[in-house]
């Protein structure tokens, strides 16, 4: 089954706990796991930020808003069990525990009123399929990543407009970037010898030159299609090269993205997409906007000695 919402995780949460022991974030998460029936894939499904999984991060938020309801209360670092107050509404058999079901409790109404996003939430909690119930770390990493793909789209339609010469120095600053090439100078001079018998041009793959890396740079509007790709093998071996990157503004076939997977040599296949990626993890093209440091409670800084 789909991993369920953190509104949907609730209940079962409070459920899981009702025999008043103290539990773990981890035996909490387990237990749920196994009556969600989530595969271990499911388990796995990381946030966009690979930072946290997913259902790891729902069974955390559910258990915060029923924290600021006073159903559940933090024993320790980690660790939690029911109030009484939970004890109470798990007696009343509710069909669902969701944020409007929490509202109706005071202290939970003072806690939401800290946050300005209060009325926001609400509107989540009736109309939870449209809105998927996410988490607020949910809602902030898709605002991330819709930013980051408007930005992927600006820099490949930069890309395709620029001259050859200017892509051939986005190419260098990318590898160069990266850790390849020696210096900017090394790199440039060895990426600017365009049309050498099916090759543009050659880079270090490490500070001291242990290897020679072969690169192809296409401004391309056309999708890169298999012909192209076997030009450039071709070319590999007959300089005796095992290794080569193919970089196109554009897009690759998949019968080329089958060839490369099938030939002895190492050809890795670089498309506008993933060249706009690289452009943005490594600082070329792109300048800072704005930054924002997300902290959490340090809950060891209120462990008294």
């Amino acid at each position: 089954m789909a991993i369920p919402d953190f509104q949907s995780v609730m209940l079962p949460l409070l459920k899981f706990c009702a025999d008043g022991k103290e539990h773990t974030n981890r035996q909490a998460i387990d237990a749920l796991a196994h009556e969600f029936n989530l595969t271990e894939n499911e388990q796995k499904q990381l946030l966009p930020s690979g930072q946290q999984c997913i259902f790891d991060n729902r069974v955390a938020w559910a258990r915060a808003h029923m924290k600021m309801a006073e159903f559940v209360e933090n024993t320790r670092r980690g660790v939690f069990r029911v109030t009484e107050r939970g004890k109470h509404v798990l007696e009343q058999s509710p069909s669902e525990i969701n944020l409007r079901f929490l509202r109706q409790f005071p202290e939970y109404i003072a806690a939401r009123d800290r946050h300005q996003d209060d009325r926001k939430e609400d509107k989540t909690s009736s109309a939870c399929d449209e809105q998927e119930c996410k988490t607020p770390a949910e809602r902030l990493e898709e605002a991330y990543m819709t930013l980051r793909e408007n930005l992927e789209s600006e820099l490949i339609s930069q890309l395709k407009s620029s001259s050859p010469n200017f892509f051939e120095k986005v190419v260098v600053e990318v590898l160069v970037k990266m850790g390849y090439g020696g210096s900017r100078k090394d790199a440039g001079q060895a990426i600017g010898r365009s049309g050498d018998e099916g090759v543009d041009g050659i880079i270090k793959e490490d500070r001291l030159g242990l290897d020679i890396i072969y690169i192809q740079a296409k401004k391309w509007e056309n999708t890169v299609s298999r012909p192209e790709i076997q030009k450039f093998a071709g070319a590999l071996q007959g300089k005796r090269a095992r290794k080569g990157i193919f970089i196109t503004t554009s897009e690759f076939s998949q019968s080329a993205h089958e060839y490369v997977a099938t030939i002895e040599s190492k050809i890795i296949l670089i498309d506008g997409q993933q060249l706009a990626q690289l452009m943005i993890d490594f600082g070329v093209g792109v300048a800072t906007d704005a930054t924002y440091e997300l902290k959490r409670l340090d809950s060891d800084y209120f462990t008294e000695i």
